[in-house]
């Protein structure tokens, strides 16, 4: 793999971003702003799966941005039997989209392994995430002057793992599909969505999901040095 590959085109959120860590500090700027009683730890037990549930919804186009943004927060707070007004959601729904790239972190390895890249590739972000947002994290967490090129769903059009933002990708930066591999924690958006067009890939295992054997997977970033 490591002599025919000359691009890179990373996942943002949960492969290089943290955004888990990130959204608790978030949303606990939210709960001190608008008084909210319950304990954060629980309240993101019960709210993580539902925005994977949304967000799944919202690659398969069966929602839009706005649905998504409101049903996640209905849905969760009704697990605690709080019920706010639509005005207040859309309130808590804005103050976290603009509340969550004022916090940085990275995933454990993030830095080092674009050091490492970067003088050997051309390194890429393909992104499903809201662009406005996804432009602010990659600033503000001080790693957007590795990436060559930014393709955004909302640019294109369509999400992960829809063939056409793939292919805007390769497009965009130059990039050739025999010459180029996706790393991201996805497996049906960034794994089975770039296999489908022609892309190797490795999957950055992060929920640590039974996967089929034969894709390379691993569980910390340093260790996609040992292909790349």
């Amino acid at each position: 793999m490591k002599n025919k590959i000359e691009h890179i085109f990373f996942d943002l959120d949960h492969t290089l971003w943290d955004f888990d860590r990130n959204s608790l500090l978030a949303f606990k700027m939210i709960f001190e702003k608008f008084d909210v009683d319950i304990d954060i730890n629980i309240f993101l037990k019960a709210y993580q799966p539902i925005n994977m549930k949304y967000w799944k919804l919202y690659r398969e186009e069966r929602i839009n941005k706005e649905e998504l943004r409101r049903a996640r927060l209905i849905e969760a707070f009704m697990c605690f039997e709080k019920n706010f007004s639509i005005g207040v959601i859309d309130d808590i729904s804005e103050d976290y989209i603009n509340f969550l790239p004022l916090h940085n972190y990275l995933i454990d390895g993030t830095q080092d392994l674009l050091e490492y890249l970067n003088p050997k590739y051309e390194l890429h972000i393909i992104t499903n995430g809201f662009e406005e947002v996804q432009n602010q994290k990659l600033l503000n967490s001080g790693i957007r002057h590795y990436f060559n090129t930014i393709t955004n769903s909302e640019e294109t059009g369509v999400k992960k793992p829809n063939p056409f933002i793939f292919e805007q990708a390769i497009q965009k930066s130059g990039a050739k599909f025999d010459n180029s591999i996706m790393i991201g924690d996805n497996y049906e958006a960034d794994i089975k969505g770039a296999e489908a067009v022609g892309l190797d890939t490795i999957c950055f295992n992060y929920h640590k999901e039974e996967l089929p054997f034969q894709n390379i997977q691993v569980s910390e970033l340093k260790e996609i040095k040992n292909y790349l």
